[in-house]
């Protein structure tokens, strides 16, 4: 009996007494193996269906004929060869009922596991006789290289559950002369396997160093749910029940940028979409609907320049931007398209934030921008990222320049965050006046902004356990202000038309149980005389395109605004938040929605620009004493100083 027949006699005795295959291997030839610096090859053997195939007959074979060794996919369908020579090796897969699949040819490297999963045509014997099917496929981050004796203990119970049936099939695909190679298109593309592990901590792609799921403003998932090296995917849900004690009949909140309906449960955000990247190519979709879809465009007054309804064509999309990834130092990126804006520090989702409602420094500054954007890496520590957009929160462009902006990002280690923003040059308001109103004189007016923020985790138990396991701090301050526009223009620091910012937030947060629980408290305030950065009250429907008589923006008016938040945040599994919050708003003019509401008395008249009568008709953009003398009066909306809410919900993110 030559050597080949002892080789499959050998396996076919320990098969039958449930021993592990892999630990069995024969040399045809006496060739030398190379046994130092071994690698591995490790995947999953799936069917058609994307099932896992349990009991397949995995062999690998030196392409120099040097070596051979086999095993049998566990009940997940995994199957692994660990302590394989350098070089190339072929791969056939032999299983009950499916034709065989071969790979011709897999780079063995030393010190490293080669990942290649295995994929079996449609069977072609009724589903009764097939191997066993498990009913879930085993993540990608399990399917690690084995040991020898870790390869065994899968083995034999897949081994042994195969009946003599199986057996029989073991014996004739031992026996029977070799079948011809498979079309290499039954595996599955490069594209779509998973990414390539790392081993160790990844010193050079940036931010991989440490685990930054503390910060504020980013997601605390520690991995994707599910990825290949061609799409990462991001849904995200975020639902809540918010109530105002101010008791608005209109069940309207007013003055914020994540709070809209009061008394009931309300869908703010319903996204799908990802990143796609591969071949240096890179691109994000995300998609928006729920409330958000109309709240954050009726804040964009650029909509109101020219004509194609902007705010319509980019309503349910949140990111849509693509370019490219250059390897140059820790990397270059470019990309184009709508992205969100970092201004804040407050992510646009609420998911990604330690409170549901931020301070106004957040909420009153952009959530997106329109444009190009450059992303440089020098070191894995810095990130330099200059943005050329269309302006302030715009999707279209005000007047006659671009917006220019920048930020730059320094996290030197894990326990600390500095981020410097800073936007200037862009013409941000809108280049004609209300209908009747006399010509803008501020429509080429510049807008100059920085902001800038700290994060610092100052305690960290590595041991967790029941009681604190983190704590962190954030502290932000912006300033900012329009100037220019000719003659009765604005001023960043003279009256009477002074148009400035000043504002800062602060927030502490402690995690509790393993970071099951996490309280955080904290609040901020804004002084903004002109008004420029205050959001619009939708009285009447308003927007920020159109304006409201009822609450003028104009150049010297002055509100100063603060407000407190205590949050309480329940977090079972990574992927879901379950929270409660208690806010306090304070403004020094009427601007929150009372009991009375902002909603005429037969609803919006759609004339938001003007006056509203009793009866709902329109009353022109300025008072007189016979206006509204037929109608019943001219109507107010009820506007107060103050604004106390209880509010809790759910937040997924996948």
């Amino acid at each position: 009996m030559n050597s080949q027949k002892c080789l499959k006699g050998l396996l076919l005795a320990i098969l039958m007494t449930g021993l592990a295959l892999p630990a069995a291997q024969a040399e045809e030839s006496s060739a030398p193996v190379v046994k130092t610096s071994p690698g591995a090859i490790v995947g999953i053997v799936t069917n058609s269906a994307k099932l896992p195939v349990a009991g397949a007959t995995v062999t690998a074979t030196r392409v120099d004929g040097s070596a051979i060794r086999a095993t049998v996919s566990s009940s997940d369908g995994v199957y692994s060869f660990a302590d394989l020579a350098p070089g190339a090796w072929s791969i056939t897969v032999q299983v009950d009922g499916y034709p065989d699949a071969t790979v011709p040819s897999l780079q063995v490297v030393a010190s490293k596991a080669t990942r290649h999963d295995l994929v079996m045509n449609v069977p072609t014997v009724a589903p009764a006789a097939l191997p066993a099917l498990a009913a879930v496929q085993k993540p990608a981050a399990q399917a690690q290289p084995a040991t020898q004796s870790e390869t065994a203990a899968q083995a034999k119970p897949a081994a042994v559950a195969n009946s003599s049936a199986s057996t029989s099939s073991l014996w004739s695909q031992l026996w029977a002369p070799p079948k011809p190679a498979a079309p290499d298109a039954q595996s599955i593309p490069d594209a779509l396997h998973a990414p390539d592990a790392t081993e160790g901590v990844d010193n050079f792609t940036p931010f991989a160093f440490g685990d930054f799921t503390w910060l504020n403003g980013s997601p605390r998932n520690k991995q994707p749910v599910f990825d290949t090296k061609f799409f990462t995917p991001d849904v995200r849900l975020d639902v809540h029940y918010m109530g105002d004690f101010n008791h608005p009949k209109d069940h309207t909140i007013v003055g914020s940028t994540e709070s809209f309906r009061s008394g009931e449960f309300q869908a703010e955000q319903i996204s799908f979409g990802g990143d796609f990247h591969y071949d240096n190519v890179r691109a994000r979709i995300l998609t928006m609907y729920g409330l958000f879809s109309t709240t954050t465009p009726r804040n964009d007054a650029s909509s109101g320049v020219g004509q194609w309804d902007l705010a319509d064509a980019y309503r349910y999309v949140s990111e849509a931007n693509a370019g490219y990834h250059f390897d140059v130092a820790h990397g270059l990126n470019i990309d184009a398209g709508i992205f969100v804006s970092y201004i804040g520090l407050f992510s646009y989702y609420n998911y990604d934030n330690w409170t549901y409602q931020p301070s106004y420094v957040s909420s009153n500054t952009p959530w997106f921008f329109n444009g190009l954007r450059i992303q440089y890496f020098p070191t894995n520590t810095l990130k330099i990222e200059p943005w050329i957009i269309n302006g302030w929160q715009s999707y279209g462009r005000f007047n006659k320049n671009l917006g220019f902006g920048g930020q730059i990002l320094w996290q030197p280690n894990e326990n600390l965050k500095l981020v410097f923003n800073n936007y200037g040059v862009g013409e941000d308001n809108l280049a004609y006046s209300m209908p009747g109103g006399p010509p803008n004189p501020i429509r080429n007016a510049n807008r100059v902004h920085t902001d800038d923020s700290i994060e610092f985790k100052y305690y960290d138990s590595k041991l967790n356990g029941k009681g604190l396991s983190k704590a962190a701090f954030s502290f932000t301050f912006d300033a900012g202000c329009e100037y220019g526009g000719g003659v009765g223009g604005l001023n960043c620091t003279k009256e009477p038309n002074k148009t400035a910012f000043v504002g800062w937030m602060f927030y502490n947060r402690l995690w509790f149980d393993n970071d099951l629980y996490a309280v955080t408290i904290g609040g901020g305030s804004m002084n903004n005389p002109g008004r420029y950065l205050t959001l619009l009250p939708p009285i009447n429907g308003a927007t920020a395109a159109t304006g409201t008589p009822y609450f003028t923006e104009n150049p010297g008016q002055n509100i100063f605004q603060w407000d407190a938040t205590l949050n309480f945040q329940y977090m079972p599994k990574q992927w879901i938040t379950w929270w409660a919050e208690a806010g306090f708003r304070h403004s020094s003019v009427p601007y929150f929605a009372g009991q009375g509401g902002v909603t005429p008395p037969f609803g919006n008249n759609g004339n938001p620009s003007q006056y509203v009568c009793n009866d709902g008709a329109p009353a022109g953009t300025s008072l007189t004493s016979t206006s509204c003398a037929n109608d019943g009066g001219v109507w107010y909306p009820d506007l107060r100083t103050r604004q106390t809410t209880l509010s809790g919900g759910v937040l997924v993110k996948f």
